[in-house]
């Protein structure tokens, strides 16, 4: 079968429009954690773009959760406020369904923005004393950050269950749980971040217990007919790190616990990249895990036309495509991934003269006739 890319999917008791997602793509735009005005002009835009699912940016549960100062956060009333009028935008114009990745940046944290050089923002600029499993810094130039004690893992678990309680009052179709690229969850999975020596560290399982405590706790007060997905980070690309066979496994617990999809990135753990970035270089821990656990997947990574989103969709190898760049850089991927495959995505009716008509066929015509 051909163009399932734009073929409904259905998840607990939500159906997606399409199998076209855009993942969480952080703005480092937020005002103490609240979305600003930016926010208003960036979503909905991507709500009328024709993806079956729009994910808001990675949403942290404290203050030193956050990436940076400027990171969005869920874990007070004026956050969930601003988080509210964005949403009222999105649903008055757009058609995607909404999600949310609830999250806590750990030893990650407390950086300048990215175009500011993502530098590590010591406690007397600004910053603050990061949290992780071990004392084990980031990378080079990252300040050190504090091993957990018990009071933090109280006060972190309550958080990830408040900002999911407040994503579901929302009204969030969907939510996702943070659990790759090195941030909290992920570093107690990782053996090269997690060396404790306690019952949260050494074995697979102690070191994917506090991941599947939050991950639970969060199910607790998730809606039972929406779905609740985890982004893991499959392989760490470094010797002795995280495997795509310790994600299998972890994978099945989750399931196990009502995980409803596992989004399959990887690295992030240390700041080496990995090998060979190229088109489709993840897709293989989507099907892996597919295959293996029997959960519904979504790929990531390097996924650019529509016609290559749609191989991995119709060849079992995934159920979701997710394209984060590559909507920033085209904010009307899912049209002209239509485009590709002969399908008229969904659009917002003012854009109708883009959609309708001679317009899509002449260019479509000028654009073959340029090629040869």
């Amino acid at each position: 079968m051909t163009n399932q890319l734009f073929t409904p999917i259905t998840l607990r008791d939500v159906t997606f429009e399409n199998r076209v997602v855009v993942p969480p793509l952080c703005q480092y735009s937020s005002d103490d954690g609240a979305c600003t005005d930016w926010h208003m002009l960036h979503l909905p835009g991507l709500a009328i773009s024709g993806a079956g699912l729009v994910v808001f940016e990675m949403t942290d549960v404290e203050p030193i959760g956050r990436i940076t100062p400027l990171c969005a956060g869920l874990w007070n009333d004026r956050q969930e406020e601003a988080l509210a009028r964005v949403i009222a935008s999105c649903r008055a114009y757009g058609h995607s369904k909404l999600g949310i990745q609830i999250a806590h940046a750990g030893r990650k944290a407390s950086t300048t923005q990215p175009w500011k050089g993502g530098k590590y923002l010591p406690p007397d600029q600004g910053g603050w004393q990061t949290i992780a499993p071990s004392a084990i810094e980031f990378g080079e130039g990252y300040g050190a950050p504090r091993a957990m004690v018990r009071e933090d893992f109280a006060r972190v678990l309550d958080g990830f269950v408040n900002a999911t309680r407040r994503a579901a009052r929302l009204g969030f179709d969907a939510c996702e749980m943070h659990g790759a690229h090195g941030y909290l969850l992920s570093s107690f999975f990782s053996p090269l971040s997690n060396k404790r020596e306690d019952e949260y560290g050494g074995s697979i399982e102690n070191r994917m217990r506090f991941p599947l405590e939050v991950f639970r706790a969060m199910r607790e007060v998730w809606p039972a007919t929406k779905p609740l997905g985890v982004r893991l980070s499959c392989s760490d690309w470094v010797e002795g790190g995280n495997t795509i066979e310790e994600t299998v496994v972890l994978s099945r617990e989750l399931k196990k616990a009502g995980c409803d999809f596992i989004c399959c990135s990887s690295g992030g753990i240390v700041a080496a990249v990995p090998p060979l970035i190229r088109a489709n270089y993840q897709v293989e821990f989507a099907e892996r895990i597919r295959k293996d656990v029997g959960i519904a997947t979504r790929a990531v990574g390097m996924i650019f036309t529509g016609k290559q989103a749609d191989g991995i969709i119709t060849e079992g190898r995934a159920d979701m495509v997710a394209v984060g760049r590559g909507y920033i850089d085209d904010p009307r991927w899912a049209w002209h991934a239509g485009d590709d495959l002969g399908v008229v995505a969904p659009y917002a009716l003012p854009t109708h003269t883009a959609r309708s008509g001679n317009w899509v066929k002449n260019k479509l015509a000028a654009q073959k006739a340029e090629r040869n």
